[in-house]
């Protein structure tokens, strides 16, 4: 199982959750330095390692390459940073958090010093692709066994799998019932490339949200299993890999417990139509009729809604 643990987590929750997961058979933790935590993630790492209970090639480590970030003499540093804070001495995954970059850092403790510029969005993708070849270079040097992206869509994919040398292992993207993403979901399959879901539980700022919509809530009963194991059931099924947020002991062993529900794809939601249950109208919820999984709900997440 895999266990994201980000921005909203308090201080002194990260380390107890990273030791409960890992102690209940977690391998994937994700990771970034924009979730300020990757101080408290590594003292789990370094404890259970001096405990002989967890060895590192027992762990799937991801971090991500935060937007400040994008200029190529940045990235290096900005690695090697989460890495130290990380206690590891290599990463299995390393992401670009976003196609988007500031051409100016924060400030990196790191043995290059970072450059410092006005902080506003690049007007092109160009950072973002030398970027992506100084973390290339990561791999070269055996610091990371791969590197992928997060917030990528379709025409940004194109974009970078025309120049690349090394190919995008992975995107990790929003997705769960309520925004479904079909065609990304079928373009990166085409490619090769794993789909990782945050957010599987969706935003709660929704005037439903996921974890408690009625048809959510049928299946859940009809299994025996919470709302929650049937979300990230949804996206096991539909081969994509799935990152579900929690702090909480309890929800982190839950969390796993997502057999028994259905052993062909999609029999879970087809068969309780999820496609066609509509909630009430003035919610400002449609139909998604694309790909027949779910629904599509007016309303967007904030940022500070979303975990990737």
């Amino acid at each position: 199982m895999r266990l994201l643990l980000s921005l909203q987590s308090p201080p002194g929750a990260v380390q107890e959750a990273v030791e409960v997961a890992l102690d209940a058979g977690y391998q994937h933790v994700d990771c970034a330095y924009f979730y300020q935590n990757e101080a408290e993630i590594g003292a789990a790492f370094q404890k259970k390692f001096g405990e002989g209970r967890l060895k590192r090639d027992e762990l799937y480590v991801v971090s991500k390459l935060w937007n400040s970030f994008h200029a190529p003499q940045d990235v290096k540093p900005a690695f090697l940073k989460s890495l130290m804070m990380l206690n590891l001495d290599y990463l299995d995954l390393y992401l670009m958090h976003s196609p988007m970059g500031f051409p100016g850092p924060q400030e990196v403790s790191s043995p290059t010093p970072c450059s410092k510029q006005d902080q506003s969005p690049t007007k092109s993708s160009s950072t973002s692709l030398f970027s992506w070849q100084t973390m290339e270079k990561l791999v070269d040097e055996g610091l990371v066994k791969s590197v992928g992206v997060s917030n990528f869509n379709v025409s940004q994919l194109e974009r970078l799998l025309s120049v690349c040398r090394i190919k995008p292992a992975a995107n990790q993207v929003e997705l769960h019932p309520y925004l479904t993403q079909p065609q990304l979901v079928e373009y990166c399959k085409s490619k090769g490339i794993v789909l990782i879901a945050y957010s599987p539980f969706g935003c709660p700022a929704l005037p439903v949200p996921l974890l408690e919509n009625p048809t959510v809530n049928e299946i859940a009963q009809k299994h025996g299993k919470t709302s929650a194991q049937v979300l990230i059931r949804f996206h096991i099924q539909r081969g994509i890999a799935t990152i579900p947020k929690s702090i909480t002991p309890a929800r982190i062993v839950e969390n796993a417990e997502v057999t028994g529900m259905a052993s062909k794809p999609g029999a879970l939601f087809r068969s309780w139509r999820m496609a066609e249950v509509l909630l009430s109208p003035e919610q400002g919820e449609t139909l998604h009729t694309s790909d027949g999984w779910g629904l599509v709900p007016k309303p967007s997440c904030t940022q500070q809604d979303l975990n990737g």
